[in-house]
């Protein structure tokens, strides 16, 4: 059976690497992939990005399963459009994908069906968005509405912070369309997770649980990033904690779209914020795997990944049973120079060691440029290290990252600090 993942990042990457060994799999094509699947004699990059061109190219080649990885073509309705055609497609349609692609559509999805978070109002104009402000205090959260790449999330812990994030969003249009609409929320502190399922329409199966590390420098300093790395299991989801959590805002979550004449389908990603007192209230809703989660989730995934797909597009999820790997799973993420504000591209990337069975590198942001591997993207590789605790998987990871080297190379050294304090 020939698969089609779409996307190029390390998710994408994880994701066909886990597909391709499957027995069944034939070959895995990555659209348009990056220079490590460019690199793996089991998938073939394919370099196109037009979504009606992707799915030519499935019905030319009889492709039998299409997995799309990034939020911005489901938000455009690359799921609608294959099914339209009669395609095997797994994800959200377009209008499942608002719960992504509008954050204000999803604050008031919550609120509309009960399901935890933080109080919030959103606003398009400027003085009545400061005003807010000023009468909430700080902390205060600001985000865009729509798509930013991970980086429309402003965790202002000062009034002026705040201030700036909203003249950033509204007045000078860092985000363009994204920021046009912004939702400011009330700072929830506590310990994050992230939550992650696969929907069928009806049923939900429950991936690993896994915590990512969102800021840019050690001891949770320095801006928010699209992620620096991240661990799986994550000792905070335990299983009371897990219980709840599909209780009071998964279930209800596919329950309530479908009440709203929405089926979901696909991946659904919770971002949590776990108080002090144990409650879980919902950050954000992705729908799609995480990124960087997906590299230590698929490290640690044991069952046969086409055939959860497949159960996934024929609505019998309920017929599937998860085996896991024992081992914890680090996952650390080496950035480009200047990355996330103005990573830079184009630099030389040696050292990378070959997989094993306690560390595997994945590739985001790498292109092959004559037979030579150079920094394209901000996330440049995440390093999964394997081991019997946080510890030891830790050891693997960075005994890995430190023989990988390209200019201005940057990278946390502490990822799954939190799973060592449980």
């Amino acid at each position: 059976m020939k698969i089609l993942v779409v996307g190029s990042g390390g998710r994408e990457h994880a994701l066909a690497w886990k597909l391709a060994q499957s027995e069944r799999v034939q070959m895995v094509y990555v659209a348009p992939g990056n220079g490590g699947t460019a690199r793996d004699a089991r998938l073939q990059n394919v370099p196109i990005t037009d979504l009606h061109a992707l799915a030519d190219f499935v019905e030319q080649e009889h492709i039998g399963l299409t997995v799309v990885g990034p939020e911005t073509p489901l938000a455009g309705g690359i799921v609608n459009l294959f099914r339209a055609r009669g395609l095997k497609v797994f994800g959200p349609s377009k209008e499942a994908a608002q719960l992504e692609s509008s954050k204000d559509f999803a604050k008031a999805f919550m609120q509309r069906h009960g399901i935890p978070t933080a109080e919030y109002q959103t606003f398009s104009e400027l003085a009545p968005a400061h005003a807010y402000i000023d009468a909430k205090g700080a902390p205060i959260v600001i985000k865009a509405d729509g798509l930013a790449a991970g980086k429309g999330v402003v965790v202002a812990m000062t009034l002026e912070e705040a201030h700036q994030a909203v003249d950033h969003m509204l007045a000078d249009n860092r985000f363009g369309d994204a920021g046009a609409r912004i939702v400011i929320e009330e700072f929830l502190a506590g310990e994050e997770a992230s939550f992650i399922v696969m929907c069928d329409g009806k049923n939900v199966l429950p991936l690993a649980t896994s915590q990512d590390h969102k800021r840019l420098q050690d001891n949770d300093q320095g801006p928010n990033t699209g992620g620096m790395g991240a661990y799986s299991p994550a000792p905070i989801v335990t299983p009371a904690m897990h219980a709840r959590v599909m209780r009071e805002i998964i279930n209800p979550t596919i329950q309530g779209m479908a009440k709203d004449g929405i089926v979901f389908t696909g991946f659904l990603y919770a971002g949590l914020m776990i108080d002090a007192a144990g409650n879980p209230k919902t950050l954000e809703f992705n729908c799609r795997m995480g990124d960087p989660e997906t590299q230590p989730i698929m490290s640690r995934l044991k069952t046969d990944l086409l055939g959860v797909m497949e159960h996934a597009v024929n609505g019998t999820l309920d017929a599937v049973e998860l085996e896991w790997d024992r081992r914890t799973a680090v996952g650390v993420v080496l950035a480009a120079a200047g990355y996330p504000d103005n990573p830079t591209k184009g630099d030389a990337i040696n050292g990378i060691p070959a997989e094993s069975a306690e560390a595997v590198t994945f590739h985001a942001g790498t292109t092959d440029v004559d037979g030579k591997l150079v920094t394209s993207g901000g996330r440049v590789l995440c390093v999964v290290g394997l081991g019997d605790n946080v510890k030891m998987a830790q050891k693997q990871a960075y005994e890995v990252a430190d023989k990988i080297h390209f200019e201005g190379m940057q990278f946390r050294r502490d990822i799954g600090w939190r799973g060592l304090k449980h």
